[in-house]
């Protein structure tokens, strides 16, 4: 009797890339592995969405849409190219108007995929009715998931099979065209049993000859047991990757797959083991360069209780080295228990693990609940959708007193379609004032990227990738950047050096940029020293707006300074009315802990 053919998607550059390197790899570093992975004889790929859309913008001076081009040319018209959309947010954190969603399945569309698979992080049915009508209408096919994960011990309401059964009738019930039903489980803390009953239950309630997939990491270190449990139960699909971006953070190695269904039933892709090999030597040559986060590569046994999936655990800890904090990380995970906990159950996939981590985040650095993150207080109040338990109440008044919102029942894509901000009219007006091409690219990157979006269009974007050489001009590497912040005596300079050794090293530019204390505990006596009442930070991050000039007057509680810290706007107050004296900083600068951003006329 013939083996069952099962589908394998490889993930390698996309997801594997995101749980591994934050998303952060250059398209000419990988496209020779593209050119291997063909060779190996792969035909499905996940080549973009998720955070290799606003990653390519924000990190890596690059354009989704032309590497989209670009790996759809290397791999030829008939290899299935998969992208991943979350629901009314598309590739973006926030919420989409239903223009954007509609834009944003014809792009694909026009750009090389092939299929779209499209999740919503909290379940909520809703939000992925148009969304799966638009990706269906521009002949995609739609691959439409329920998001799983486990909850921390003694957490019930949500995340069994029965929510699972529960929300897939839904998905029926509301004729959602669909091509493919995913079990998606970003977090991988979902148990062997579960899955297999949770596939049984699907095999069961769907048409024959539907095509059921699971997609899980090996965050918790329980994935190939839920793959092999899967197959079990009768799925059609499995998702893998390539070493060096396979286990840890990312999914199964192909290899190990390979290994793991010796005298099963089951012929995986049609793969040959020695021409993956190959394909993963190409691959490992690579990335050879690139710094590969430790914590990419471990299993974490605090996963289970603080689910914190593989796709965004790196994207953080890279923004936590960037502002030299790794040491909170630990602390962050473990906080995460109680912000699952308290918020409602929403799967912790993208964009509900960011929130997640945000609060978290904002919990270790502020003290508990003492901030809250915008993203998870609109959660807990509605604005993305209905959770699939209620948040805790008093979680839900503290966010509603801190952002000025009302909890909310309506729709979170009606929500969007009323905010003007998120209209095409919007983006294209945006694009005219800076002299950009109005195109339905440009729209889209105006949108689903903002500020950032448009630095790129402008060529202001800055490459910023980790590698453990630099080679190539005007990136910053882990460990030799060119570039430098530098403080002497108090004085901060931005100091850029010709890279060389010895004699060769050359410093072109050297420009003074303001007095400054380093961190609150260093610069007491510097802060004494100065004429006038320092506005200081409190969390490091970059200088992401400066709403003030020397000479403004000022007022209490008055928003003057806006700082980037983990994808989270942080509003920097005046602590008193006064009169701005100087401003220490300037935009686009990383900052620490207490820095002094601007200083008061002295009462």
């Amino acid at each position: 009797m013939a083996k069952k053919f099962i589908d394998v998607m490889d993930t390698t550059f996309r997801d594997g890339f995101q749980s591994v390197f934050g998303a952060r790899v250059l398209m000419n570093d990988f496209l020779p592995a593209v050119e291997a992975a063909k060779e190996a004889g792969i035909t499905h790929f996940e080549f973009g969405g998720g955070a290799r859309f606003q990653s390519l913008y924000f990190y890596l001076n690059e354009d989704a849409f032309a590497m989209m081009d670009k790996f759809r040319q290397v791999v030829g018209q008939d290899a299935n190219l998969q992208t991943l959309s979350r629901g009314v947010n598309t590739v973006s954190l926030d919420t989409g108007s239903k223009e954007m969603v509609d834009l944003h399945a014809k792009l694909f569309k026009k750009h090389g995929t092939t299929t779209i698979r499209n999740f919503d992080a909290l379940n909520d049915v809703e939000n992925l009715k148009y969304s799966g009508e638009r990706i269906a209408h521009y002949g995609l096919n739609h691959e439409v998931v329920v998001t799983m994960m486990d909850l921390p011990p003694n957490c019930f309401g949500a995340h069994d099979v029965n929510f699972y059964e529960k929300i897939l009738r839904e998905i029926l019930d509301a004729g959602i065209p669909y091509h493919s039903v995913c079990f998606k489980d970003a977090s991988g803390t979902s148990s062997p049993e579960k899955v297999y009953q949770t596939i049984k239950m699907a095999r069961q309630l769907l048409p024959e000859g539907t095509h059921i997939r699971l997609h899980t990491h090996e965050t918790a270190g329980v994935s190939v047991a839920c793959y092999l449990a899967a197959l079990e139960a009768g799925a059609d699909g499995i998702d893998l990757a390539a070493s060096p971006v396979s286990g840890g953070t990312s999914q199964p190695d192909i290899l190990t797959m390979l290994h793991a269904v010796k005298g099963k039933n089951y012929d995986l892709g049609g793969l040959d083991l020695e021409k993956v090999l190959v394909y993963e030597s190409v691959l490992g040559e690579c990335l050879k360069e690139y710094f590969m986060p430790p914590e990419a590569t471990q299993v974490s046994p605090l996963i289970p209780f603080s689910p914190m999936p593989g796709g965004a655990l790196t994207a953080n800890t890279q923004m936590m080295r960037d502002n030299n904090i790794m040491e909170k990380f630990p602390a962050v995970i473990k906080a995460m228990r109680e912000v699952v906990e308290k918020g409602g159950y929403g799967t912790s996939v993208t964009p509900v693990s960011q929130f997640y981590f945000q609060q978290a985040f904002n919990n270790v650095m502020f003290g508990d609940w003492k901030k809250i993150a915008d993203g998870y207080g609109k959660m807990v109040l509605g604005y993305f959708g209905k959770t699939p338990c209620e948040p805790d109440k008093q979680i839900v008044q503290l966010a509603s007193a801190q952002l000025g919102l009302e909890p909310t029942t309506n729709h979170a894509i009606d929500i969007a379609d009323r905010d003007e901000s998120k209209s095409i009219a919007h983006a294209t007006q945006i694009l005219q004032n800076e002299n950009l091409a109005v195109n339905d690219e440009n729209i889209f990157i105006a949108l689903a990227c903002k500020e950032k979006g448009i630095a790129f269009l402008k060529g202001e974007a800055k490459v910023n990738v980790r590698k453990n050489i630099a080679k190539r001009k005007n990136e910053n590497s882990f460990q030799d950047s060119g570039k430098y912040n530098v403080v002497v005596n108090g004085m901060r300079y931005n100091v850029e050096v010709k890279e060389g050794f010895d004699d060769n090293v050359v410093v072109q530019s050297i420009k003074a940029i303001g007095t400054t204390g380093e961190k609150v505990e260093q610069s007491a006596e510097s802060i004494a020293q100065i004429d006038g009442d320092p506005i200081t930070t409190n969390i490091p991050g970059g200088v992401f707006k400066i709403l003030i000039e020397p000479g403004d007057k000022v007022s209490k509680g008055q928003v003057v300074f806006v700082l980037e810290a983990m994808k989270m706007e942080i509003e920097v107050n005046s602590p008193r009315d006064g009169v701005i004296k100087s401003i220490e900083v300037s935009q686009g600068q990383s900052v620490q802990n207490g820095e002094i951003l601007a200083i008061l006329e002295k009462i």
